[in-house]
């Protein structure tokens, strides 16, 4: 994919850091050296961490030259780093690893999982927060639109860059052969926004990247113009005009033993 858009992200970025608020105040260690944002985007989620742990040694990682920018301009005093997840090899080991929104973008979860969970401290804990929303309207439209118009041929890989969530039962098997303690759980938010128009611009800035890169300007804005109907059908709105998205999300922390 082309590189992530920080100001289209961070036009949400309230509610977008929302479900980081919930997953570090899970986080059960009072005190750490150190910690690793890993997909740290725009430093939002790494704020949370540089501000409940102030006398921790803060790292983000990603992907994006222009999120490491924001990230840098937002936290000066904390080292951002450009790195591939699927490939990272720290060359120390972390009291905490913090995953908001990123590991749904890599594959095979139990492999990967069991790498992050090596790079801990005893006793350092992995959080992760992922998207669990593929069969929400939100996105089976996306994959509806793929069928419906002349680009079927250049999105046929569009619905498989992200990875499938797997179930409660496998992610906490798959900590367990890792070595870990495991707390899980789901919450599915509910976010106010203006109007249909508002789910697309959000989805913009994430889901819909996969299926909007490979097009030509043209083909985006007819394929926006396709999904913005659906989505204004699928997403109806309230008494006040504003609509309702639902947006399920899976959490876990777990703490090596």
């Amino acid at each position: 994919m082309a590189d992530w858009n920080a100001g289209q992200y961070l036009k949400f970025e309230d509610e977008r850091t929302r479900p980081a608020i919930d997953l570090i105040r899970r986080i059960p260690l009072e005190e750490i050296r150190s910690a690793v944002d890993i997909g740290c985007g725009p430093g939002n989620s790494t704020e949370l961490i540089a501000n409940r742990y102030p006398d921790a040694r803060v790292l983000g990682l990603d992907t994006s030259p222009d999120m490491l920018a924001k990230a840098r301009a937002r936290l000066p005093g904390v080292s951002f780093q450009e790195a591939d997840i699927a490939a990272w090899e720290p060359d120390e080991r972390y009291d905490l690893i913090f995953a908001n929104a990123v590991l749904q973008w890599l594959p095979d979860h139990p492999r990967l999982l069991a790498r992050l969970a090596s790079f801990l401290t005893p006793g350092g804990c992995l959080g992760v927060q992922m998207p669990n929303n593929l069969q929400e309207p939100s996105h089976t439209l996306m994959r509806k639109m793929v069928q419906e118009g002349p680009w079927a041929e250049k999105l046929e890989t569009a619905s498989v860059s992200r990875e499938k969530i797997g179930s409660f039962e496998d992610y906490y098997s798959w900590l367990l052969q890792a070595g870990c303690s495991v707390d899980i759980w789901q919450t599915t938010y509910v976010h106010l926004l203006a109007d249909a128009a508002a789910i697309v611009e959000w989805l913009k800035g994430t889901g819909l990247r996969p299926y909007l890169d490979p097009l030509s300007p043209e083909e985006q804005t007819a394929y926006l113009d396709r999904y913005h109907a659906e989505i204004a059908m699928a997403y109806p709105g309230q008494a006040d005009g504003k609509v309702l998205l639902r947006f399920p999300r899976l959490f876990f922390v777990a703490q090596r033993q």
